[in-house]
């Protein structure tokens, strides 16, 4: 684990530190990270050269003293309460007072380490989750001795590291250990009492729970003793429904693997999967009741740490909640334990359970606006724009707030609009849905204008199709380094819907917009800014003071023409897209140009949808003559005409499986 965690902060640019007792140990690590780097060219996720930069970003060392400079330190070491703290009474001599000190824990309380340190209010619980290098959860958890600018450096470093964090109080288990060992645990039970052999348990495990692995492989791949080390220490802390059950101590004391051979029982699967969807329910409702954790981080902690398709109250979304709570009653029977006080209460209600996918945070007279489906990288869909547009009214209307920031949690700002939905809806023959949801989200995003008070996108990582309309729509843009935008809509055979084809040639001008759109160009934050498409880039670091000096600046006039002239830099492709007809582009041979951009342009044109490239040319270049409204509502008005294409569906249904196959129809 502490090796991976090194090799994730070198991977994002961190200079890393790693600290071991010995040279041995250190070997180990740094072999450990090799190989995985090596995994990585061997698949061309990374270059040669990509990964000797990162190698060369840790420095292995026993020298305790090194860590004198670092902003950070995590504690990685294995699950030994003495150890951690002989470790932290350690670092809270060899680090410099304003140091974070985090601990990957899994077992033990972040408060009882904290007791080892000088300050205890920078110690923070950090616990990664395997592989630490490419599993995106970390649960950041703070004690009631915390400080809350800690807390929140603390947090966003792991957004900077690309991490998806989710808060949980400092209890055991925290959040996802807290009902993921219970729900292997379970699967030994079902063993240990005959209902079902292991073939049986890991089939129904995969259909109930929707997932690839069952619990049996999962504790092979992770290591048997791991699970009874977790059972046993949630046992003893929160009672004997958590306490391992015997054939799992059985079983660690053989020092084997599960057999996961024998032959499966279908009749057994509705028994099997109400006892595991029982456990994971009923843990879920005491995280709630005990205030642990919300319900979406709860989610987003099975769906991201666990790989689950859906997390454990999106399971009684699906299930009814009634239905669930029985699974829930069942169970506590056999352990007398009550049904959870939130589960019973939604029972009454007669509804299913709400996510908030948006979060108001305010601190001074800013209030920002966090999209929270990270695991989805904030893609927008319908209960998402309803309740933005929800939020937005409500901070509009406070007096207080000065500046409004729209801004993604997790590793990416928008990744445009959830395509399921645009699929769903083209195979029930409901085209109107489609149009409602544009025109909705067309209406959230003009309020941005209507505001009187600024509106700025705080873009991070990837903003994709309606993510760039979204960010267009505000006064202002600022990006960070690792920031990447463009329009990838007519290579999935539609067009910008949410002003794409309107905003974008009024901020960049017409030429540079009819690249981006035709095209689909994936652009970075240097060249989005070279090109007028962000106003500021930024370190991670340096967003919020960015975000405060574009707020001073006041309102933004965003109907008005674009620029005339290209900036210095994008000639050639000023030169190719002001004037050339979109036939003429087809018999271009990419060879005839020497810059790089307009060569892949012309390339990439070749392969997109035919119908959405006429569309949204057409919608560019007229709507450049007309006011801005005139223009998004030429947009809504050709909804119809694109989403009933077969290439639409073409475009939409494959995305992500095969390359499409456009036939101009």
């Amino acid at each position: 684990m502490g090796s991976g965690i090194a090799q994730k902060m070198a991977t994002e640019g961190f200079k890393v530190v790693l600290v071991d007792l010995n040279h041995d140990g250190l070997e180990r690590g740094i072999a450990g990270i090799k190989k995985t780097l090596d995994e990585a060219v061997e698949r061309r996720i990374l270059s040669p050269a990509r990964a000797d930069t990162i190698l060369g970003l840790i420095e292995p060392t026993t020298d305790w003293a090194k860590l004198g400079d670092c902003e950070m330190v995590v504690e990685a070491v294995f699950e030994d309460l003495a150890v951690k703290k002989d470790v932290f009474r350690r670092l809270s001599e060899h680090t410099k007072s304003g140091a974070i000190l985090g601990s990957n824990t899994s077992s033990f309380y972040v408060c009882d380490l904290a007791l080892e340190v000088k300050n205890p209010e920078r110690v923070v619980g950090l616990h990664y989750f395997y592989h630490p290098a490419k599993n995106r959860l970390v649960e950041v958890v703070p004690t009631k001795q915390t400080d809350a600018a800690i807390y929140k450096k603390a947090w966003a470093i792991q957004e900077a590291m690309g991490k998806t964090p989710i808060a949980c109080s400092d209890a055991p288990g925290f959040v996802v250990n807290r009902y993921f060992v219970p729900w292997l645990n379970e699967s030994v039970r079902l063993l240990e009492e005959g209902i079902a052999n292991i073939a049986t348990i890991e089939a129904a495990a995969k259909k109930a729970f929707r997932i690839g692995m069952g619990p049996f492989e999962l504790m092979n791949v992770t290591g048997v003793p791991i699970a009874m080390h977790a059972a046993t220490t949630l046992g003893r802390e929160l009672g004997d429904f958590y306490a391992p059950a015997a054939k799992l101590k059985e079983q660690v004391s053989t020092g084997e693997h599960w057999s996961l051979d024998g032959d499966v029982d279908e009749s057994k699967f509705d028994l099997v999967g109400d006892r595991l969807l029982g456990v994971v329910f009923l843990v879920a409702g005491e995280l709630l009741d005990d205030e642990v954790g919300s319900i979406e981080d709860i989610d987003i902690g099975a769906r991201v740490g666990l790989r689950w398709s859906k997390g454990p109250f999106e399971l009684m979304n699906r299930i009814g909640v009634p239905r669930a709570v029985e699974m829930v009653a069942a169970l506590g029977k056999r352990w007398d334990v009550e049904v959870p006080i939130h589960l019973a209460a939604q029972v009454e209600k007669g509804a299913p359970f709400e996510f908030e996918l948006v979060q108001v945070e305010r601190e001074g007279d800013t209030a920002t606006l966090w999209l929270n489906r990270p695991d989805a990288m904030n893609a927008i869909n319908e209960e998402l724009v309803a309740q933005l547009q929800a939020r937005f009214t409500e901070v509009d209307a406070d007096p207080e707030v000065k500046t409004i920031v729209i801004a993604g949690k997790g590793k990416g700002f928008i990744a445009g609009a959830d395509i399921r939905f645009f699929v769903k809806n083209i195979e029930k023959d409901d085209i109107p849905a489609i149009q409602s949801f544009t025109s909705k989200g067309q209406d959230l995003i003009a309020s941005f204008a209507k505001s009187s008070k600024p509106v700025i996108a705080r873009v991070d990582g990837l903003a994709l199709g309606g993510g760039c309309e979204i960010a267009l729509a505000c006064d202002y843009i600022v990006a960070t380094e690792k920031a990447t935008m463009a329009f990838p809509e007519t290579g999935i055979g539609i067009y910008p819907g949410l002003g794409g084809t309107q905003r974008l040639p009024r901020r960049i001008g017409k030429a540079l917009a009819r690249w981006l759109v035709l095209s689909g160009a994936m652009v970075d934050a240097k060249t989005a800014l070279s090109m007028g498409l962000v106003d500021e880039v930024t370190g991670f670091e340096g967003l919020d003071a960015a975000i405060q000096r574009l707020g001073a600046q006041g309102k933004r006039d965003r109907d008005c023409p674009g620029p005339d002239q290209v900036p210095a830099g994008f000639e050639a492709l000023g030169e190719l897209f002001t004037d050339t007809d979109l036939e003429s582009f087809r018999g271009m041979d990419p060879a005839s140009t020497q810059d790089k951009h307009a060569a892949r342009a012309l390339k990439s044109i070749s392969f997109k949808a035919p119908i959405a490239l006429r569309l949204s040319d057409k919608l560019i270049t007229e709507g450049t003559a007309v006011s801005l409204a005139e223009g998004l509502q030429m947009e809504l008005s050709h909804l119809d005409e694109i989403f009933r294409t077969k290439d639409a569906y073409e475009g939409l249904s494959t995305l992500g499986k095969s390359r499409p196959v456009f036939k101009n129809e």
